[in-house]
């Protein structure tokens, strides 16, 4: 007993000895090393992506409180008593090669990869909008369409239609997606018609026989049956992918005043006879032709059926979207698809698709906008033979799965401006593109790209108050109150 006491009183003696500092007391316990610091209140959700990547969409943890104060910086004023379009919503064209791509992945990665990306919370993505072909586009293995026949056969009834083609890899993750968004909308655009239908029997280029106008209407009907039937509603389809080029594998030339005819003679009253709401949204090609969409709408026939009109931007300028929505207000406009060319520029790429997409399209009117395609491999395959070959996907998928630029492009609208979300007034301040959202939950959402040479810091003013932000040159930034 006494050796335990004195050696308790030794150790004792020795620690206040060591701990005892110059004047001071002996130092508590020591902890673990600090973590890092919690959430600093702010008003406003700041999420950035960098040009260097560096910073990818990312939320940062500053301090954004509206104040009175005042400075010289620029001003973004947002004014939500001013409101434009509804919003259905931002994504991506799954192609039948990134369906394949995703449901090559094991079931854990795929679902992981699924939820990143369809499901809405505080953690994933929330894309709100898909587009897919109608049969083969230029980004599937091969061609082929839902009535495929040998030479010299035709199927006027269509009794060998079949979506059994799709039955492999793109409706198994459409129905994974549908569960995750079950209020997700889905656009259909064919590449071609079946061969046998068309002028030169062939998938590339040639036209659509006028005695099989009737026959093709028929084929979107039961194509979106059959898709009802799987659990899979189609919100929207075009009659033809880019009608005006005949050069991709697969194709169809579909001039104006056959699609006019196609839709005001066929495809309308076809779906008006077998109650099927699923929207007709004509063109679907680039802005450097808005004629060919208000040729149509200019028919009084065609136009009963038609809800809108689609855009690509490889020729044209962003602006003829609101050149047509001032010719025809009632019509909606949409935005479907644009690609990144492989390898890619981040930075680059980054600013021109936030800039004249995400930024340009929604102030020139558009209800949505779509990134051509959501997934490739490493050598951007699949895809036809003489399809595109230099396709960048939003993913890249081997083994694992990488994100490239579409995906943070995307990422900076979906996530916060969800359907039903209308776009309200922003000014632009110099290099400060911007575009502002006022979300059904009653949020403001406004995404700033700085298109200038410097960093620049300013404000963003809303209700006679200001916060104080900045970003580099070539970033961009969505701010969230």
């Amino acid at each position: 007993m006494k050796q335990k006491i004195s050696l308790t009183l030794i150790v004792w003696a020795f620690s206040a000895i060591c701990c005892k500092g110059n004047g001071g007391d002996a130092p508590g316990p020591v902890g673990p090393p600090p973590g890092p610091p919690g959430p600093i209140a702010s008003d406003v959700a700041f999420w950035l992506t960098k040009p260097d990547k560096s910073v990818l969409f990312q939320k940062q943890n500053v301090s954004l409180v509206f104040k009175d104060a005042a400075n010289a910086f620029p001003t973004i004023t947002v004014d939500d008593t001013q409101s434009f379009q509804g919003i259905d919503g931002f994504g991506y064209t799954l192609t039948g090669g990134s369906a394949t791509l995703i449901n090559s992945l094991s079931p854990a990665k795929q679902d992981a990869l699924l939820k990143e990306l369809f499901l809405w919370d505080s953690t994933f993505i929330g894309v709100s909008y898909l587009r897919v072909s109608i049969g083969a586009s230029d980004l599937s293995a091969s061609t082929f369409s839902y009535n495929d026949l040998p030479a010299g056969q035709t199927d006027p009834d269509l009794l060998q239609f079949s979506i059994s083609k799709e039955q492999t890899d793109l409706i198994p993750v459409l129905k994974k997606i549908v569960a995750l968004n079950p209020h997700i909308k889905i656009l259909g655009s064919p590449w071609s018609a079946p061969t046998w239908m068309k002028t030169n029997n062939d998938f590339k280029g040639g036209s659509l026989k006028p005695e099989f106008y009737g026959v093709y209407a028929k084929y979107f009907v039961k194509y979106i049956q059959a898709m009802k039937a799987e659990g899979i509603t189609i919100d929207a389809i075009t009659p033809q992918n880019e009608p005006l080029h005949g050069g991709n594998n697969p194709s169809m030339v579909m001039q104006a005043a056959e699609q006019a005819a196609f839709i005001r003679d066929h495809l309308g009253p076809a779906f008006r006879a077998a109650n099927i709401t699923t929207k007709i949204i004509t063109y679907d090609h680039n802005a450097d032709r808005p004629d060919y969409p208000a040729d149509i709408l200019k028919d009084a026939g065609a136009r009963q059926f038609v809800d809108g009109s689609a855009f690509h931007l490889y020729g044209g300028s962003i602006s003829a979207l609101t050149q047509l929505h001032n010719a025809f207000p009632d019509k909606h406009i949409y935005f479907t698809e644009q690609w990144v060319g492989g390898p890619g520029n981040f930075a680059g790429d980054l600013q021109w698709h936030i800039s004249t997409l995400i930024i340009g399209a929604t102030r020139n009117w558009s209800r949505n906008v779509l990134e051509w395609n959501l997934a490739a491999d490493a050598n951007y395959k699949p895809h036809t033979e003489g399809g595109c070959t230099t396709c960048l996907g939003a993913l890249t998928i081997g083994t694992d799965v990488s994100r490239n630029v579409a995906y943070y492009i995307i990422a900076h609208a979906s996530k916060f401006v969800r359907p039903g979300s209308v776009r309200i007034a922003s000014d632009i301040s110099g290099n400060l593109e911007n575009v502002a959202f006022k979300t059904p939950d009653g949020k403001k959402v406004l995404i700033v790209l700085n298109n200038g040479n410097a960093p620049q810091s300013f404000n963003i003013r809303f209700n006679g108050k200001t916060v104080t932000t900045e970003l580099v040159n070539g970033a961009v930034g969505t701010y969230v109150w």
